[in-house]
């Protein structure tokens, strides 16, 4: 085998690497290869600057919720833009159980989820027919959650696929953290600073 040769099957192997490093390339929108777990019925879905573009081209006709639990927004930081946290899962308020499988505290389902959502689209002033954006971690949180609230009668719901931290690196000096795509990964902001009357309250 010769240099070139060598040289070009070590190209190859590299990028062969980082395809499989990352679950979802950042800015992609080949949604037919969108991994299985951030797929939804609706099958509507944007690039976080997408999102963040239709939310910003009309503030008040497109509703943008975070659906992460509380915890996440105030310890990872939320995107300020939101019109509110609603989330979909959340932690029990004392963390008592353990989840095994995913190495991390219990999550349960939110029972209030498509309640309180339905309260803030109404707050707005919008209806079912209204565009709906939806954002978790990753992707995958949103994706259930669009499939709920098509249950529930919305029709134009869409899911950010790269979420909110994005994916983990396979590999590398960063394996391990989300630090493959996401909205903070695509410099869009965020925030520390939570404001109260944008938060989730159990009712």
């Amino acid at each position: 085998m010769n240099n070139m040769h060598k040289l070009f099957v070590a190209a190859a192997l590299a990028i062969a690497t980082q395809a499989f490093a990352a679950d979802w390339a950042p800015g992609s929108t080949d949604w037919d290869k969108l991994p299985e777990v951030k797929k939804s019925k609706a099958g509507l879905y944007l690039t976080p600057q997408q999102a963040y573009d239709m939310k910003k081209a009309n503030p008040k006709g497109v509703a943008f919720f975070d659906i992460r639990t509380r915890a996440e927004a105030m310890y990872v930081g939320w995107p300020g833009d939101a019109d509110a946290l609603v989330p979909y899962v959340e932690h029990a308020e004392i963390m008592t159980e353990w989840d095994d499988k995913r190495n991390m505290y219990k999550l349960e389902p939110n029972q209030d989820f498509v309640t309180e959502f339905e309260r803030r689209v109404k707050d707005m002033g919008l209806g079912k027919d209204a565009t709906i954006i939806l954002m978790c971690r990753s992707g995958d949180r949103s994706a259930k959650a669009q499939d709920r609230l098509t249950q529930a009668g919305y029709t134009k719901v869409y899911g950010i696929a790269e979420g909110f931290e994005g994916d983990t690196a396979k590999e590398g000096a960063k394996t391990g953290q989300r630090a493959v795509n996401g909205w903070k990964n695509a410099g869009l902001p965020w925030t520390y600073k939570l404001d109260k009357t944008k938060m989730y309250f159990p009712r």
